[in-house]
C-alpha cells in the first residue's frame, strides 16, 4: 500500500513554477530519500506532503486524504497533521519551555491526552533518542544534535504514520550529524515510513530503499537507492554526486 501518491504535481509561486509535474509514490514502511541541488524543489515537495504548501495542480493523496482538493475540512487537516510528522532544518523548539513541556504540548492539545499520559509518552520517546536525562533541560542548554533529537522525539509523540525530514542535519556541526542519523536509521529499521530530503549521500545509499533525484522541478532519475547513487544514468546526477563528500561507501 502507498502512504503517499503524487501524480503530475505542480507548484507555482506566482509566475515561478517550482514543481513541474512530479509523479511518484512512497509505500508504507518505505524510506525514500529526495536529493538534488539547492532550489530544485525538494523541500517544496516535502512541504506539500503535509499541506504546509498547497499544490497548484495534479493529484496528491497522503494516508487516504486527497490534498488535491482546495479546501480540506478542519478534521481532515487535523488528521493529516497527526498522521504526518515533520522535522525541519531548524529545531523550532519553544525556548521558554523545558524539553518535556515541548514534547507534551501537542499530545495534550491535539490528542487530548492527560498530563500523566502525555508525560509517559514523552519520556518513552526521549529515552528512544537517548535524551531521557534532558527532560527538564531548556533548549539553550542542549547541543544542536540534541535539539534535533528532541525535535524528532516531539514528532514521534504524535504517533505519526509518516515522518518527513527536511535536511535535518544541515544546521549541525559535522561531529553532531551522526547522532541524528543514527536515530533516523533506527526509525527506518523499525519500519517507519519516511521521506527524507538530504545531502547525506551515505545515509541515502545505506538506509533509503529508493532515491528520487530532482532537477529543476522535475524527477530526473529515480530507483533503488544503491543503483541510483552507485550507477547514475543522467549527466546531471553524475555531476551532482561528484560534488558530494559521501557519494558512495564501501
Amino acid at each position: 500500500m502507498a502512504a503517499i501518491v503524487f501524480e503530475q504535481v505542480v507548484k507555482n509561486f506566482g509566475s515561478l513554477q517550482v514543481l513541474k509535474g512530479i509523479s511518484g509514490h512512497i509505500n508504507d514502511g518505505e524510506v525514500v530519500a529526495i536529493i538534488g541541488s539547492s532550489g530544485c524543489g525538494k523541500s517544496t515537495l516535502l512541504r506539500c506532503f503535509n499541506r504546509l504548501e498547497t499544490i497548484s495542480g495534479g493529484t496528491l493523496i497522503v494516508n487516504g486524504i486527497d490534498l488535491s482538493q482546495p479546501n480540506l475540512s478542519l478534521n481532515q487537516l487535523r488528521q493529516l497533521r497527526t498522521d504526518v510528522g515533520m522535522v525541519f532544518q531548524q529545531f523550532n523548539l519553544f525556548p521558554h519551555m523545558t524539553v518535556l513541556d515541548n514534547l507534551t504540548l501537542a499530545p495534550r492539545k491535539v490528542l487530548k491526552l492527560s498530563e500523566k499520559e502525555s508525560g509517559r509518552l514523552a519520556r518513552t520517546f526521549l529515552d528512544k533518542v537517548g535524551l531521557l536525562d534532558k527532560a527538564n533541560a531548556y533548549p539553550e542548554q542542549l547541543s544542536g544534535g540534541q535539539k534535533q533529537r528532541v525535535a524528532i522525539a516531539r514528532s514521534l509523540c504524535m504517533r505519526p504514520k509518516v515522518m518527513l525530514f527536511d535536511e535535518p542535519t544541515s544546521a549541525l556541526d559535522p561531529e553532531l550529524v551522526g547522532e541524528v542519523l543514527t536515530v533516523m536509521q533506527q526509525l527506518a529499521e523499525e519500519g517507519m515510513t519516511m521521506a527524507v530530503v538530504t545531502h547525506e549521500m551515505q545515509f541515502a545509499r545505506e538506509v533509503a530503499h529508493r532515491v528520487l533525484f530532482l532537477n529543476q522541478g522535475q524527477v530526473e532519475e529515480a530507483g533503488p537507492a544503491r543503483d541510483v547513487i552507485d550507477t547514475p544514468q543522467s549527466d546531471r546526477l553524475r555531476a551532482f554526486l561528484s560534488r558530494m563528500s559521501f557519494a558512495k561507501t564501501s
